[in-house]
Formats: structure tokens, sequence, C-alpha cells
């Protein structure tokens, strides 16, 4: 049966759905020798699919769904020509190619997803679905009750973008430093941070410690498990919930 192409791709779990509509529009993508083009259509058991050279979409895989625990240093992305290290490398013994689920950039630590599977990795990422995730942020020095009030209703941020509302609870309360739980239900490139920088915060440092409901518990750094089936069910529920949209932030 022929479907679109980014569909096979998603589903072969080389990447999501998104990832390989980008690689479409790029020209990375084949089909029987040709490169195809956004709403073509194939079959994936007669077609030849190919990104970037390798054939995707031929073998069913099994479904593997991660969780790892990112120490600082490490960067998401699958590779990097300046030679940095790479949190899919902590990922020995995975044989299936599984992708990160989202980002965590390089100075922050904590729960990271992996997949194989597109149309989960989609649905976890989507702008559309607002899944919650949950960061341990340790501020330089004290927070004031309007940084609070600002981060929690919305701010904008330095290009513009305005942070939807969210959920922030002092934990700890020193001189030197203060401790927040902070709680979004967004995507935004390196948004934790622009929040704080944006009501004059300096972050010493941030972790993420849930998605959706799946905490990261007491995986140490650098080590990974597999998902259970309960997890599996509570982030799939998290998708369904998060469906509905939330306020727009303020200004």
């Amino acid at each position: 049966m022929d479907v679109r192409i980014q569909k096979i791709i998603a589903e072969s779990g080389y990447c999501s759905r998104r990832k390989a509509e980008e690689l479409i529009s790029q020209g990375a993508v084949t089909v029987n020798g040709r490169p195809c083009s956004l709403g073509d259509k194939a079959d994936a058991g007669r077609d030849v699919i190919k990104v970037h050279g390798e054939t995707v979409g031929a073998v069913p895989v099994e479904k593997r769904y991660i969780m790892l625990n990112k120490p600082r240093g490490y960067i998401t992305t699958m590779s990097d020509e300046q030679g940095r290290r790479i949190a899919a490398e902590l990922l020995e013994g995975v044989e299936e190619r599984v992708v990160p689920v989202g980002r965590l950039d390089r100075n922050s630590e904590g729960l990271l997803l992996f997949t194989n599977d597109g149309a989960f990795a989609n649905e976890i990422t989507h702008p559309s679905r607002h899944v919650s995730k949950t960061y341990r942020v340790t501020i330089d020095g004290r927070v004031n009750e309007d940084q609070l009030m600002r981060l929690s209703t919305g701010v904008e941020l330095d290009d513009g973008a305005v942070t939807l509302p969210c959920t922030v609870d002092v934990l700890t309360e020193e001189p030197e430093r203060t401790v927040l739980r902070i709680v979004i239900r967004q995507g935004l490139n390196r948004q934790i941070r622009r929040m704080c920088t944006a009501v004059g915060l300096n972050v010493g440092r941030l972790r993420r410690v849930a998605i959706g409901g799946v905490k990261l518990g007491m995986l140490r750094p650098g080590e990974w498990r597999d998902l259970t089936k309960d997890e599996l069910r509570i982030l799939r529920a998290a998708v369904g919930k998060s469906a509905k949209k939330p306020q727009k932030g303020r200004r």
C-alpha cells in the first residue's frame, strides 16, 4: 500500500516524521534511486527507500523505548563534526538504531528519551501536544517574588517568543543559591536558561527529572534502561491529555 514517504521513514525508526520531512526537503531521500519530494508516496514492501544512501523501511524492527541519565558535556545530535561527546554513545549494548526524543543541551543533564519508534517520538515532541517536562534548576543567589511571578506567567525571550504559563516552585533557598522546580509544556531551544536570563537569573545547574509523569528516579549519570510498560502507558496518556491547548503566554 502506498503511504507518504515520511511516514515510512518514521515507522522504520530512522527518525521522527518531522525530521524525515526535513531530510526529504534537503534532497537526502531517494525512492528507487530517484530523489523524492514532500507529498510523494511509496510502498515500503516494494520500493527501495534510502536516506543518505542507507536503506530504511525494508525490515521491521523491534521497538525500543529507553531512558538515559545524560551527564553534562554530552550533546544530543547523532553526529558532530567538532568531535564533541554524543549522548547516544552511552547506550552500550543497544543494537537498534535509536534517536533522541527532543533535546537537552550540552551543559544540561538528566532525563533523555531514545527510541526507534518515529511515531512515538513525534507524538511526544510535537508542539501541539504540550507534554510536560520537569526540571530541577539551581540558580546562583536569591530569586525574588517578581522574578518567580514573571517566570510562571510567561516571559518574552531574546528572539521575541513569549513562553506559556508554567509551574515554578522554590525547593531550597540559601544566600548563595536557590533551587527551583520548573514544569514547562513547550520545547523551545534552551528554554529554561533563556527564561531565567530574561528575568535576570543565572543558571548554575539544570537537570531534567521528569517527562510527562515519567521520572528519572535513581538512574545514575551515564546509565540507561528500557522504559517499563507502565511508563509507556503514562507517556501515551500524557500525550492524550496534553492535546488540550493551555492558555497563551502573556507579554
